[in-house]
């Protein structure tokens, strides 16, 4: 018997709920606002950090490329089972920490977007260094970030490694969030 997603996001939230971050999948209005901000002109490989039940990803998949290469890193075994099902034709990993490290093992070395639902707020410090340090590195000069928080609590480590082009609220998701998107910049000279 399949369960539906919300009751699936409900359930990885109950068994951990600093990783999963929400009670509830993200909206289809905040799904559009995020496939709306990447260039998808630009994409030959893309990876999406935290697709939970797939809101973002289902539309994500109408906009690629057909030879993109798509990493879904969703730690929840149970929602990363149910993608494995609905769409087999991408790669799948558990910890977004090794997102190097995955990308690599598949030759290829930077990508040209990184969308990201990951609830920084619940991690640790050294986490969430950790994991933005991966998406900077990963990300090619230029490619683009698409950052989604329920608060602003990021905005200046963010400011830190990007140009933050814009940030947009959607208040008709639950709760509202928060839309980042940024370019890495092409002129990298400084270190993490």
């Amino acid at each position: 018997m399949k369960t539906s997603e919300p009751l699936l996001f409900l359930q990885g939230f109950l068994r951990n709920p600093k990783r999963v971050g929400s009670l509830l999948p993200s909206s289809k209005f905040l799904a559009r606002k995020i496939v709306q901000s990447v260039r998808w002109d630009e994409v030959r490989s893309i990876a999406e950090l935290g697709p939970g039940t797939g809101a973002v990803t289902r539309l994500m998949r109408a906009h690629l490329p057909k030879s993109a290469t798509v990493f879904l890193f969703e730690r929840d075994p149970k929602m990363r089972s149910n993608l494995k099902r609905i769409y087999p034709e991408f790669m799948f990993h558990s910890n977004a920490s090794y997102l190097l490290k995955r990308i690599n093992q598949e030759y290829i070395h930077q990508l040209d977007s990184i969308i990201c639902g990951l609830p920084f707020f619940n991690f640790s410090r050294e986490m969430r260094q950790n994991i933005l340090s991966q998406i900077h590195t990963a990300l090619r000069p230029e490619g683009t970030l698409v950052l989604y928080q329920y608060s602003l609590h990021m905005k200046q480590r963010l400011a830190e490694l990007f140009e933050i082009e814009k940030i947009q609220f959607v208040p008709l998701s639950f709760p509202p969030v928060f839309v980042y998107v940024c370019r890495k910049r092409q002129d990298e000279g400084h270190t993490l």
